[in-house]
């Protein structure tokens, strides 16, 4: 999700030719229709909260996955105030009733642990974390709050024990922050703090839970403003990532995953990002680690020169489709563990495409790419 720009914590088969040539462009075999992918790997991104009969919907669509902000910011107000559950129970329970995994990112944090700053560039229109919370009371607080999330709702969870009467469905894998790289999500990114962060959440992540997986925040690929700034607003995901190792000793053990956002005005590009982030961890001796697209995502508003994820109702399906194919017939070669589309539903205002980034319209009524989405997953579209 990206505020500001680009939101906060996203043709029918007659485009195969075209897909085809991309795929050859990039050197990747063109797979069978009936590729294998792995379990649970259809995803999508709520931007508000969902109902009952919605969730039911999604289910029956195929959707495997929901990802969700477990915001601390709003959880804790002081730092011997007990942190507020109430609103993530609800979440949770709701899923797990319509299984639905949950893949929770744990981000932000209380006035009280890190101070909220005008994002470079907005004329204080939009804020963010001046940094992470790493250090002092911040990051002291911070390891109990993520510890606290996995006592909660993991294996053991307290959660479970509460509510006997819930479908139980512990969470094993938590993502760290959102787009650490992009100025709307931490003020300045830095690639060595988010390495201790990660350190940090995978040591307090692994006190209760050792087999837990630990997952990067999601990295948008390409930010417009990286490189152009100093100090930086914005770093590539690879550049971010390289940086991250070099400044980071040990950070490589700390994680299983790495996650992209790769925001793009057309599929044809995911490759090219994909596979740089694959060239990466080869080179760091990372290659093992699996890779998620916590988002991706396309806009069904009118074309515009203001908004280059602007595609329109069949456009945005197109892309959908572009993309969903190339994504299933290269899963295994690009180690691909998960896919969320962004998003389920719109909210206007919170982004430069996300009052049309959903699946479903206002209404919940289905657009063309809802369709198209069911399409892989091989569930019903109603």
């Amino acid at each position: 999700m990206r505020p500001g720009r680009l939101g906060t914590s996203r043709a029918a088969f007659a485009a195969l030719p075209v897909l085809t040539a991309a795929v050859l462009a990039f050197g990747l075999p063109a797979a069978p229709a009936t590729a294998a992918v792995p379990r649970n790997f259809w995803g999508a991104v709520p931007q508000n909260p969902l109902t009952v009969p919605q969730l039911e919907r999604l289910r029956r669509g195929g959707v495997d996955s929901l990802r969700v902000l477990v915001d601390w910011s709003g959880m804790q107000s002081s730092p011997r105030a007990e942190i507020q559950w109430g609103d993530v129970d609800a979440t949770v329970e709701a899923y797990a009733r319509a299984h639905i995994e949950v893949l929770p990112f744990l981000y932000g944090a209380p006035r009280w642990a890190v101070h909220a700053v005008p994002v470079p560039g907005t004329g204080g229109d939009a804020k963010a974390p001046a940094r992470l919370p790493v250090y002092g009371r911040a990051g002291t607080g911070w390891a109990r709050f993520v510890r606290a999330a996995v006592e909660r709702y993991g294996p053991r969870g307290r959660f479970w024990s509460e509510h006997p009467e819930v479908p139980r469905d512990p969470i094993r894998t938590w993502q760290i922050w959102n787009e650490p790289n992009f100025k709307y999500f931490v003020a300045r990114p830095n690639p060595g703090e988010y390495g201790r962060l990660v350190k940090r959440s995978a040591r307090a992540i692994h006190a209760v839970d050792l087999g837990a997986k630990v997952l990067l925040g999601g990295l948008f690929a390409r930010p417009g403003e990286a490189g152009r700034f100093r100090p930086p607003r914005a770093y590539t995901a690879v550049e971010f990532l390289e940086l991250m190792f070099k400044r980071t000793p040990g950070v490589k053990a700390a994680f299983d995953g790495v996650a992209l956002h790769p925001y793009t005005t057309s599929y044809r590009s995911i490759p090219g990002d994909i596979e740089e982030v694959r060239r990466l961890l080869r080179a760091r001796g990372a290659a093992n680690k699996g890779l998620w697209l916590t988002e991706i995502g396309w806009s069904a508003e009118p074309p515009s020169r203001r908004d280059a994820f602007a595609k329109g109702v069949r456009g945005q399906a197109a892309q959908l489709r572009g993309a969903f194919r190339l994504l299933r017939n290269n899963a295994r070669r690009w180690r691909l563990r998960q896919v969320f589309w962004f998003s389920v539903d719109d909210n206007p205002h919170t982004c430069n495409f996300c009052d049309g980034s959903g699946l479903f319209r206002q209404g919940f009524k289905p657009r063309p790419s809802w369709h198209s989405y069911v399409s892989f997953t091989g569930g019903r579209v109603r």
